[in-house]
């Protein structure tokens, strides 16, 4: 029996670890060939490693790279740490029973939008104006857009959009935000505004705009406060997903998985650096305060 091959592309070192718990490791047992060349064009170029390489599984990042992954190939299974949208985008037939070579984790979970915009009024209790930074072409976008809409409407908050479709435009969508006077920032969960996290804490800080987050990932780089799915395990849990079709299982056969826990950090030297005070009672709730 052959040492089992895929490409994967994503969180290199929980992935790694997960697939450790599994009892797989790298050269002895398992060969990962790990590709981080693929973004500038993607669908060409995992078509030309899926010819060339001939993977037994393919374990993608998040939608983006699920989709043209899926394009290049419907027999080889596909493993998403981060799915969304997988049923209109026809990845899936359904997330009980996926049917085709897709399969992972849904890392957006229902409610999950207002319960952000609630911790945004903790940190900002006379808000009156929310901020939504939007990035619309990726697949995550929408959904949450409407959710965060839904949730500011029911607390009688209005909404301010900018989108920021590369990472040229962040820059000018937070100025535009800052302009419109928003008591507070929410940034949504997509790749591109997880990717430029670093970018956007600074520019946050620099026109004194609070943000609210759905990944810890963003605070880790100057955010101020994140609630949501923590990626870490999503990419872990991912070794669960290709233990199983390893051992025959089929892609379709396996049950899109949900986060069963939600994650809040707080970064308290952004905090101050705002003039923010953070409520004992948020901090008390926090699973990682960053200081």
């Amino acid at each position: 029996m052959k040492t089992p091959q895929f490409i994967v592309d994503l969180t290199f070192g929980n992935f790694v670890k997960g697939l450790s718990e599994f009892g797989y490791e790298q050269g002895r047992n398992i060969d990962i060939i790990r590709r981080t060349d693929i973004f500038r064009d993607r669908v060409p170029s995992i078509q030309e490693m899926v010819a060339l390489l001939k993977p037994d599984i393919i374990a993608a990042p998040a939608t983006l790279e699920a989709v043209a992954a899926r394009k290049a190939t419907s027999t080889i299974p596909i493993v998403c740490a981060a799915l969304a949208d997988a049923v209109h985008l026809g990845l899936i037939a359904s997330e009980a029973r996926p049917g085709g070579n897709v399969t992972g984790i849904e890392p957006y979970i229902a409610g999950l939008p207002t319960k952000q915009i609630e911790i945004a009024r903790e940190i900002a209790p006379k808000a009156r104006r929310v901020g939504l930074l939007t990035n619309m072409n990726d697949p995550k976008g929408p959904p949450q857009v409407g959710d965060l809409t839904a949730a500011c409407g029911a607390m009688s908050l209005s909404v301010v959009e900018a989108d920021a479709s590369t990472a040229r435009d962040i820059p000018d969508a937070l100025a535009a935000l800052a302009n419109e006077e928003v008591d507070v920032a929410v940034v949504l969960q997509t790749n591109l505004l997880l990717n430029m996290s670093e970018q956007i804490g600074t520019i946050a800080l620099e026109k004194r705009l609070p943000t609210v987050f759905g990944y810890r990932e963003h605070v880790i780089h100057g955010g101020l406060v994140s609630y949501g799915v923590d990626l870490r395990w999503c990419y872990r849990r991912c070794g669960y997903f290709v233990d199983k079709i390893l051992r025959g299982t089929q892609p379709g056969d396996l049950p899109i998985e949900f986060p069963s826990q939600l994650w809040l950090a707080v970064n308290l030297k952004t905090a101050k650096a705002l003039g923010v005070a953070v409520r004992e009672g948020l901090l008390a709730r926090a699973d990682e305060v960053i200081d």
